[in-house]
């Protein structure tokens, strides 16, 4: 009786602990990107802080570095500055920048945006479709589009000044 108490339990636990590692594992281990070199990009449409239409799609023959971020991330808010630095430079060489804001109010990013003096189109993606859609995770995550809408690259993490221009040129139309 008491034996078959003990495997009785031993088996409950043991299905307990590999349910958990299961979990854990497609929570936290497991990639779940959507997106990847290689993939033609998904379309979308959102609206900018203006509320003029950005549909993905609408920037063929352009490169497109989509940048998904947040306000509250520490990363997010180093590389704003630097993609506004060379934004000016490359939307003349046809690269367009668009900022995902993985939903945020509107009055926090905006006022984020003021702040920094952004000028590239910045859409909220609220309830997070176009992040899901991608398979983002985490903040920031770039990815990098070429003229004919085939992602290049898909880079997650901070980046330098010298990242953001390679990553440029590396989608410029014509290269």
């Amino acid at each position: 009786m008491k034996q078959k108490r003990l495997i009785m339990r031993s088996s409950i636990l043991a299905i307990i602990a590999l349910a958990l590692a299961y979990t854990f594992y497609s929570n936290f281990m497991a990639d779940r990107s959507v997106a990847k070199a290689g993939d033609l990009s998904v379309n979308f449409v959102l609206h900018d802080l203006e509320g003029e239409r950005i549909e993905l799609e609408e920037f063929k023959g352009k490169g497109v570095f989509l940048n998904f971020w947040g306000t509250y991330c520490p990363p997010c808010v180093k590389e704003m500055p630097i993609m506004e630095e060379l934004y000016a430079e490359y939307k003349e060489k046809g690269v367009e920048i668009i900022a995902v804001n993985a939903n945020e109010p509107k009055l926090t990013v905006e006022r984020f945006a003021n702040r920094h003096g952004l000028t590239f189109p910045i859409a909220i993606d609220n309830g997070l479709n176009v992040i899901e859609a991608y398979g983002i995770r985490p903040l920031p995550t770039t990815v990098l589009i070429d003229e004919n809408g085939v992602i290049v690259r898909v880079f997650t993490g901070g980046m330098t000044e010298q990242m953001v221009r390679d990553f440029m040129e590396e989608i410029k139309p014509g290269t």
